[in-house]
């Protein structure tokens, strides 16, 4: 004799909804959104990805105000990475377009429809929101150090943090993005599954990681090395060629090569 469940309707579309939010799944989610932002027209792209290259420049400001009241200590870095949070979480969740998690977006339907037109598609959408989030970083870092729009004290701070973007060599920042593309790459992938203060909480942990571990983000890393252009520590083109373009090879390394082929490679029967 079968005994009677001891859930409610309720509680048995909640077990059903969660037992049905599977990898392949999550796949579908994903590559429905990345298909979205691969039709939208050049005009929301841009200024979106404007918008999200000076959002997220307050992780560097932000980071900067809290090297700015922090004592010089070995601990100091595991309070200030804090503060390089806040850029990530106004552009994740006011839905900007960032480059780095165009990573992994819009390759999912790449993988399954390799055709040239989708190659062109998806280098059409990079194209506009890595120039657009440069964009944004160069005007928000003429903001901090032309018009000097913080008070002394915080602007020190800020160069502090821009100043170790601009030491850093290329090498190390091809080899540091990559870890710093897996990761956002992965928080791209577990976000369909949260709300609320999840979202929050996954965005703010991984985010704070990256920054903890000195890792090369190329958007949110731009912003400390166009200061330090503006400030007269390096080149224009040391910036770019030195930093920005090989931060910009790791994250891809990192969120396509890597986290999005291996997805895509254990999902490929299922698909």
């Amino acid at each position: 004799m079968n005994k009677r469940s001891t859930l409610d309707d309720r509680q048995r579309e909640k077990v059903e909804s969660l037992s049905g939010t599977t990898p392949s799944v999550i796949y579908e989610v994903i590559r429905r959104e990345g298909d979205h932002e691969l039709s939208r027209p050049f005009s929301a792209l841009w200024w979106s990805g404007v918008a999200a290259g000076l959002a997220i420049s307050t992780s560097l400001m932000c980071k900067g105000f809290l090297v700015a009241v922090l004592p010089d200590a070995a601990w100091t870095p595991a309070i200030s990475s804090l503060g390089y949070a806040v850029g990530f979480l106004i552009v994740i969740l006011g839905r900007m377009q960032l480059f780095t998690e165009n990573t992994i977006t819009p390759v999912l339907s790449l993988f399954l429809d390799p055709r040239p037109i989708n190659f062109a598609r998806t280098a059409r959408l990079w194209a506009i929101v890595f120039c657009a989030n440069m964009v944004g970083c160069l005007v928000a870092a003429a903001l901090l150090a032309v018009a000097r729009m913080v008070p002394p004290a915080q602007l020190a701070g800020i160069l502090e943090v821009a100043t170790h973007y601009a030491d850093v060599t290329a090498l190390q920042h091809l080899v540091w993005g990559m870890p710093a593309g897996f990761l956002l790459a992965s928080l791209v992938w577990v976000l369909p599954r949260l709300q609320g203060a999840g979202e929050v909480l996954a965005i703010v942990i991984v985010t704070y990681m990256i920054g903890l571990g000195d890792l090369s983000h190329v958007v949110a890393g731009s912003t400390g090395l166009f200061v330090a252009v503006f400030v007269g520590e390096i080149t224009l083109a040391d910036a770019l060629l030195t930093g920005t373009l090989p931060a910009l090879v790791g994250n891809v390394i990192g969120g396509t090569g890597m986290f999005a082929a291996l997805t895509y490679a254990q999902l490929r029967e299922e698909l």
